[in-house]
């Protein structure tokens, strides 16, 4: 029953992979480096599509992408020799190996801060916001590193203690076509070594997870101004703080704890940080379009000049407009305002003018036409102003005379 009970626990472990290098012809297939390339496809095709749904140009990530890429390979190999200075530079290394990427070996923060360093390049080449950049990029990028972990698997690298659980990780031993032991490229016997915790396994299913709560986020919430790149990096330096904890194969430690575990914490806090103070909502669709037309390639040293120089003319173009704009508008409101004070009457003129409209709306009130009638002369005075004598006696005794005649008449018809 014992053996029975051994063997069912056997037969539930995970198997590696009884080699990662394949030969064809000369040429050798690892599956290492075939796992990387397939996850940066991956992030460069989702990229673009997420960066087309914000908005931006089409091409922009595979633009920014051979900056970043190359970057970020030589800052994840600079990272793990850095960190495993002893196995080149130690007294059993070998200098030389360090340029080996092949035979494994990148750090993932490296590969972050290099290529991001690329990125910002990459940016400012074609003039494109890197924090939205990174907030499309972000869950992407986090997909392949869950690929690139199955590279770890077919290395057999980045696993854990021993273990005895259902899921443990068999570890074979390999060898060369000379027998010599080589694992990372020879062939495995079948003979197992070891049975450890599949800490790889643990990091891309929680890489997923990430992928998932990332994408749900930002279509719920919007998150822009490389806030969304903060949550993915909070997110995965915390699932590998926990991954450092199961991990037992040869690393660089202080004080006794790996040194990514310090990394680990010091980057999720800036993290965190950085989604706390950044400027909240999203980019809209034009501040993501580039400010050059040109898209020359990272190795076009003549061409980058010449988009760099269009790019600041365009630039400065922009911002003399934006200075010239406002004085433009300053004064068009104050020829608008000059118009309409002059064409417009102020309230006290047009109280005095309604004050000297008359009741029946001829034009002028009583009072108006009180005072011309004082200040304009009488025209029957002025005509008889002159040589003339005045005739107003004339007129009073021609009256008298009309009423006598008028008298004597009426009696001349009575006695008749």
């Amino acid at each position: 029953m014992s053996n029975g009970a051994v063997t069912a626990d056997v037969l539930a472990y995970i198997p590696s992979p009884s080699q990662g290098v394949w030969h064809i012809g000369a040429f050798p297939l690892r599956a290492y480096a075939l796992c990387i390339i397939i996850g940066i496809i991956v992030a460069i095709w989702w990229g673009e599509r997420r960066w087309q749904q914000r908005g931006g140009q089409q091409g922009a990530i595979l633009d920014v992408a051979m900056f970043a890429v190359p970057f970020g390979l030589v800052g994840g190999r600079l990272y793990h020799v850095a960190t495993d200075w002893q196995k080149y530079f130690g007294a059993d290394g070998h200098p030389i190996d360090a340029l080996k990427i092949y035979q494994g070996g990148l750090g993932i923060w490296g590969a972050v801060f290099l290529g991001g360093v690329g990125a910002w390049i990459g940016c400012r080449v074609y003039r494109i916001p890197l924090p939205a950049l990174g907030d499309a990029i972000a869950p992407p990028i986090l997909l392949a590193q869950a690929i690139g972990r199955l590279g770890n698997y077919f290395n057999q690298e980045l696993y854990g203690r021993k273990t005895d659980l259902p899921w443990g990780l068999e570890i074979y031993l390999r060898f060369d076509d000379q027998g010599k032991l080589d694992m990372m490229n020879g062939v495995s016997t079948g003979v197992v070594d070891k049975v450890v915790q599949p800490t790889f396994l643990y990091e891309m299913i929680w890489n997923l997870l990430i992928v998932v709560l990332l994408v749900q986020i930002d279509k719920r919430y919007r998150i822009g101004h490389g806030r969304l790149f903060a949550l993915y990096v909070a997110g995965y330096c915390l699932g590998r703080f926990v991954v450092e904890l199961l991990r037992d194969d040869e690393a660089t430690k202080i004080a006794g704890i790996r040194i990514n575990s310090f990394t680990s914490a010091i980057v999720f806090l800036a993290a965190v940080a950085y989604f706390v103070f950044a400027t909240k909502g999203r980019e809209t669709a034009d501040q993501l379009q580039p400010s050059t037309v040109s898209r020359p390639w990272p190795w076009q040293i003549g061409a980058l000049r010449a988009a760099g120089a269009e790019s600041e003319a365009a630039s400065k173009a922009a911002a003399a407009a934006d200075a010239v704009a406002p004085k433009h508008a300053a004064a068009t409101k104050d020829e608008l305002s000059g118009a309409t004070a002059e064409s417009e009457p102020s309230a006290a003129e047009s109280e005095k003018d309604e004050s000297e409209k008359g009741a029946d709306g001829s034009g002028k009130s009583e009072v108006a036409e009180a005072n011309t009638a004082a200040d304009e002369p009488d025209l029957t005075k002025s005509v008889n102003s002159g040589n003339e004598p005045d005739t107003t006696d004339d007129d009073s005794k021609e009256s008298e005379t009309s009423d006598t005649e008028q008298g004597k008449v009426a009696t001349s018809k009575k006695d008749d």
